[in-house]
Formats: structure tokens, C-alpha cells, sequence
């Protein structure tokens, strides 16, 4: 048999600009504590080639350390290794069975496509990359051994973003983009052509690059840890992340540690305001983004601003003033009348008031679908807490935090058939031997057909599709801003609850899917502000719409199980009908119920919020719930605690 050929992987030193990113990968390499890199962009930015190129620099010449891809479907199991439950049971011995962590052991572990890896796993490959250990539990058994690696992910933002919690567990993390000069694009194009005719002589051409950048980590590896912080400029890292108002103390070493890793880079003893600088740069933008709709990213002014501001901090403290010398601290200089924006002062003229009469811009020509009706506009308020919406029952689908599910991470429920990859359920497999020996009269001895595998629920994300009522009965101004308040609270608990999510909009004269189902919560509030309101309310359209869209989605994930929430007041009128027709409301009304039970008949969780506001109401959203056969809540109740009962009462 033929021996593989050897795999050539693109040189790093060869790869044309993404010098940020080249940069954040070598001082994961100099000091992997960080805790890896998280890169963001586009497809066919030279994310893989780069990573890919990253092995053959770490260790000695002709001896590269590996790069270890894990697959986005791989178990806890093949990750971090696991114990033979076998000869634990029979023998007593704790054999350990390596896993990729252990592979990838002084190398690189890259996770294409990281944002779609499961929740659970992300948290164990980072915290075995900043702490340098992996330990294994398995029914009271633990195992820990230690590994060495470089963590690098990448994703494409526009497939679903990383929860806030993950993004700051990742050390640094780099936007690329393609490059837009002609001249840059035409060598990156010129390069791959040549290394794929002929790759061993291009690799010869940039070797004496690599070993030179070889050279250059290991020496720095070697004196990183003699590398000196003076306290000026741990202040001054101080100050910059307090002002850029990160969260917590994880930035601030991280900043620490990449600024060590590029003082020891350059050659220097001590870190320096430049060091700082630069780390300040890879490590802190992801960490300030809090929520699905916050920008992500830090501007050239920003980073000026908080340079300054740690600038200033880093400064040694003034000496006390001379007790002896003159007050100069009159009331001329502090008194109340010294403010600029006080009582007759010049400050900022305060905002208009809100009780004042003022012309509402959402209103529309009451049948027209062609009046330029405002757009819809996510609030900027703080994330409201929406109570959990689940489907009922028990799915299988992606690990999320909305619905029950089985699955290998959760709460132990009973013992089952064991099959590879399943955790060993300890109690039913010596039940079993000891019920095998009992019949055949000899002494207990665990073997492979008495292992029985442990059956976990925890939680699942789901399809969860919008249907979002903007015709012309919903744009009077207060209740725009609560139907906009309450999507976009909805939207945000689908982030943190690993959903797709799918938007319709019904308004004018028909529905329309403005967000197919999607991860990326960014990407729908984005489509969301190009939609306009006004109208109609073809809602018997919005409702076979959105049916379609559910029945497609099962083509592609039949695992992933659908939630459909309605927000209308439940008005109806159908396309060219006459508004002032009670016949022709009536019959759209009519086809709209009809719709829904036919919802109901594929036995589709679904919930209704009734946005219907005044004093007057029709309660028309309450009807065509019950045609759902599903709970109907109050826009006001819905992060009341009783929603959870409502849902689980339909069920």
C-alpha cells in the first residue's frame, strides 16, 4: 500500500497583508495563556491558509508542530478524551483514551466555523486554553492531564454571532476583510497561482522567511516570562479598560499578557505604552459588545480617547498643594454660578417636551399600501428580560437554552441502551451485571453487553418565526413603540437562547419574508429597518407564509423544532378590500382563522401577543389564538412571570 503524500501547507511568511491578524497569532503562540484568537470575516479571506501556516512555525525545523481541525459535529468525548468505563468497572483502573486536546498538545487547534460549535464544548476548549489542563469526569470518575495549544476559531458573522459570555472568553480576536487596493489583490492571486503549480518550490522560496519567524517565536517564548510590567503602564491598562468600560478583569490581563507577548516580540525587557497599544487593539473590542445590537469593533478615535485617558493615570500623582500659599479656590472658580450649564448658563438646551403637541409621522392614508409609512427602529434601551417561550414536549434538536431536549449534557433521567458516544449511566450498568451473574450463579464481572448508557434532557434551540403585524391598524405612535420594544426583546432572548430565527412582516397588500431563518439576530434587526408600516393586514397571508417558511426550514434541520409568535392586535383586511367594508373585513378575518387552525392541524407551537391597546377592544388577537390553539399575552404581561404557566398550559 502506498504511503499518503505529505501535506504542503501555504507558508505564513507568504501570505499578503492581514498583518493584525498574522500579529494576534504570534503572540498566541509566544504566550498561549491569552487564551487563543477569534477571527472574524468574510469567506476567502485567508483565515484557514493563515491558521494552517501557523504549525510549521512552533516547533523545531523540520519537525512542525500540528494543526488539529475539530469538526463542528465532534462529541464532548473526542474533544477531551475519556476514561475505558470497562476496565474502571471491572479492574478499578482509570485508563485514560486521549482525545484532540491531546493531539493538538504544543500545536494548534482550529475550529472552522466556531460560532456553530456547541456552547458546552466552546467553554471546555477555552478553558483548557487558558489554564493549560483538561479534566475529565465521567460518573465520579475525573482524569486531568495537561495540554499546551493555541486555540484559534473563525466564523463568518453573518451566520450567527458568538454569546457576549464566549466572545470575552477568547483572548483576541481580528475583523479581516478583503483587501480593496488592485495592486495588493493581484499578488495575493499571483502567489496562490504559483504555489499551486508548483508548491515545494515556492515553499523553498519563502523558507529562509519561515525559519527567520521560527527563530524569532521561540526566542521570544523563551523571554516573555522575564518581560517586565512597570506600574505606569499597568495603570495605564487599567485606565484604558475602565474607560472603555469592560466588564470585569479578564480584559485587563489579557491586555497584560499581549502586551508581554509583543515587548518579548520586539526583543524589549519592559513593556511600553506601545505594547499596550497594540493589545489594547486586539484584545478589548469584542469584550465592550454586551449585546446582540451593540456595534462591535473600537475606532481609531475611541482607542486615541482611552490611550489618553491611561496616558493621564499613568502619570505619577501631583505633590499636595502648599498649605501655606494662597486659596485661589474662591466661589469665582467652584461656586454654583461657575457652571456653564446651570441656571442661566450656556449649557445644552434641554430636550423638547414630550407632552407637547406634535404631528404623528406614523400615520398612513387609511387603504393606501403606497404611503411612505415610518420604518421600523429597534429601540436603544437596555436589554428587557423576556420570560423562556417553550415548544412543549421533549425535542432532539441543536444544544440551545429555550426548549427540553435529550441530550449528552444535562440532568440524568433514566438508564438506556448504551451506543458510542453516550455517557455510561454507572448504577444501571451494575445493575445489569449483577442481574447477569445473579441468573448464571457466578460472581459479578462488568463486560461490554452489561454497559448501559445514560439518558440526559437539557435544552435545545429552536426555529422560532416572527410574524410581525406593521399594517396601518398598528402604527399609531405609542403602540409602534411597544410593538418594536417587544420584538426586539423577543429577538434578543432568541440570541441567548441559540435560536434561528426568521422574520415575516405583514403589512400593504401581502406578507413578506423579510428574514429567512437565520442565526445572525444583527441580520434581522438590519432587514427589520429596511421594512416600512403602514397598510393593510393581509394576516391570513403573514400566517401561510409563515407556515411556509417553517415547513422548508424542516427540509433542511427536521431536528430543529419550530415556535411561531404572532404580534398583531388581530385585525384583518384583505388585499384591495375596502376598510370601510365590514363584509369584506369579515371575510378576511375569516380567512386568517381559517389559516390558523390549519397551523394548529401540523400541531405547531405558536403564541400570540396581543398588541391591541385603548380603551375600546375588539380582542380580535384572543380569537385567533384559539384558532392556533395557543395562549394569548398581553404586550404588557410579556416579561410577567406568567407566560411560562400560559405556554405550558396550551401545551
Amino acid at each position: 500500500m502506498s504511503a499518503q503524500p505529505q501535506r504542503i501547507d501555504y507558508p505564513f511568511s507568504a501570505v499578503v497583508g492581514q498583518d493584525q491578524l498574522k500579529l494576534a497569532l504570534i503572540l498566541s503562540a509566544i504566550a498561549p495563556g491569552i487564551g487563543g484568537v477569534l477571527i472574524r470575516g468574510e469567506k476567502g479571506t485567508a483565515k484557514s491558509t493563515i491558521v494552517r501556516g501557523l504549525g510549521p512555525l512552533l516547533g523545531e525545523p523540520g519537525s512542525p508542530r500540528p494543526v488539529v481541525d475539530l469538526p463542528i459535529g465532534a462529541t464532548e468525548d473526542r474533544v477531551v478524551g475519556s476514561l475505558d468505563v470497562t476496565r474502571a468497572l471491572r479492574d478499578g483502573e482509570a485508563v485514560f483514551t486521549p482525545g484532540l486536546l491531546a493531539r493538538a498538545d504544543r500545536g494548534v487547534l482550529y475550529i472552522d466555523e466556531v460560532n456553530l460549535l456547541a456552547d458546552h464544548l466552546v467553554d471546555v476548549l477555552l478553558d483548557a486554553a487558558a489554564s493549560g489542563r483538561v479534566t475529565v469526569e465521567r460518573d465520579g470518575i475525573s482524569h486531568t492531564s495537561s495540554t499546551e495549544f493555541v486555540l484559534v476559531g473563525t466564523m463568518n458573522p453573518e451566520e450567527g454571532e458568538l454569546r457576549p459570555q464566549l466572545l470575552d472568553r477568547f483572548g483576541l480576536a481580528v475583523d479581516v476583510v478583503a483587501a480593496r487596493d488592485v495592486d495588493e489583490r493581484v499578488e495575493v492571486v499571483t502567489r496562490r497561482l504559483e504555489f499551486d503549480a508548483a508548491p515545494e518550490r515556492f515553499v523553498q522560496r519563502f523558507a529562509d522567511d519561515e525559519a527567520e519567524l521560527t527563530r524569532r517565536i521561540r526566542q521570544a517564548r523563551t523571554d516573555v516570562g522575564d518581560v517586565e510590567l512597570p506600574i505606569t503602564e499597568l495603570r495605564r491598562i487599567a485606565a484604558v479598560c475602565a474607560h472603555l468600560d469592560v466588564d470585569g478583569m479578564r480584559g485587563d490581563i489579557v491586555v497584560a499578557r499581549a502586551a508581554a507577548a509583543h515587548a518579548a516580540w520586539r526583543g524589549a525587557s519592559s513593556i511600553n505604552a506601545d505594547d499596550v497599544r497594540i493589545a489594547v487593539e486586539l484584545a478589548l473590542p469584542h469584550r465592550r459588545r454586551r449585546d446582540p445590537f451593540d456595534e462591535s469593533g473600537l475606532s481609531e478615535q475611541q482607542v486615541d480617547d482611552a490611550m489618553d485617558a491611561g496616558e493621564q493615570a499613568a502619570q505619577p500623582d501631583p505633590p499636595p498643594p502648599d498649605d501655606d500659599g494662597p486659596d485661589n479656590d474662591g466661589p469665582d472658580n467652584d461656586g454654583p454660578d461657575a457652571d456653564p450649564d446651570g441656571p442661566g448658563g450656556g449649557g445644552i438646551d434641554a430636550p423638547p417636551n414630550d407632552d407637547g403637541a406634535e404631528t404623528d409621522s406614523s400615520a398612513t392614508t387609511a387603504g393606501s399600501d403606497d404611503a411612505a409609512g415610518p420604518r421600523f427602529t429597534a429601540p436603544a434601551t437596555a436589554a428587557a428580560r423576556v420570560r423562556n417561550l417553550r415548544v412543549a414536549g421533549v425535542g432532539s434538536g441543536a444544544s440551545g437554552r429555550r426548549s427540553k431536549a435529550y441530550s449528552d449534557r444535562g440532568m440524568t433521567t433514566r438508564a438506556i441502551q448504551f451506543t458510542p458516544g453516550t455517557s455510561v449511566h454507572v448504577v444501571g450498568t451494575a445493575m445489569a451485571a449483577i442481574e447477569r451473574a445473579v441468573s448464571a450463579s457466578s460472581r459479578v464481572v462488568v463486560t461490554g453487553d452489561d454497559l448501559r448508557g445514560a439518558q440526559r434532557v437539557g435544552t435545545e434551540g429552536n426555529l422560532v418565526v416572527f410574524l410581525l403585524d406593521l399594517s396601518g391598524s398598528m402604527t399609531a405612535r405609542k403602540r409602534l413603540d411597544s410593538v418594536t420594544r417587544a420584538c426586539v426583546d423577543l429577538l434578543r432572548d432568541s440570541y441567548t437562547r441559540r435560536d434561528r430565527v426568521a422574520v415575516v412582516v405583514a403589512r400593504g397588500s401581502h406578507a413578506e419574508v423579510v428574514v429567512p431563518p437565520t442565526r445572525s439576530v444583527d441580520l434581522a434587526v438590519a432587514r427589520l429597518s429596511r421594512v416600512r408600516v403602514g397598510g393593510r393586514t393581509p394576516l391570513a397571508d403573514g400566517l401561510i407564509q409563515s407556515l411556509s417558511v417553517i415547513s422548508a426550514a424542516a427540509q433542511r434541520e427536521p431536528a430543529r423544532r419550530p415556535l411561531l409568535v404572532v404580534l398583531t392586535d388581530g385585525r384583518a383586511t384583505g388585499p384591495g378590500a375596502n376598510r370601510n367594508s365590514a363584509a369584506s373585513g369579515a371575510d378576511a378575518l375569516t380567512r386568517a382563522h381559517a389559516a390558523a387552525r390549519g397551523i394548529a392541524r401540523r400541531h405547531i407551537d405558536a403564541v400570540v401577543i396581543d398588541c391591541e391597546q385603548g380603551m375600546i377592544r375588539l380582542g380580535l388577537a384572543a380569537q385567533l389564538a384559539r384558532h392556533l390553539h395557543a395562549p394569548c399575552l398581553a404586550i404588557a404581561d410579556l416579561n410577567a412571570h406568567s407566560i411560562v404557566a400560559a405556554v405550558r398550559a396550551a401545551a
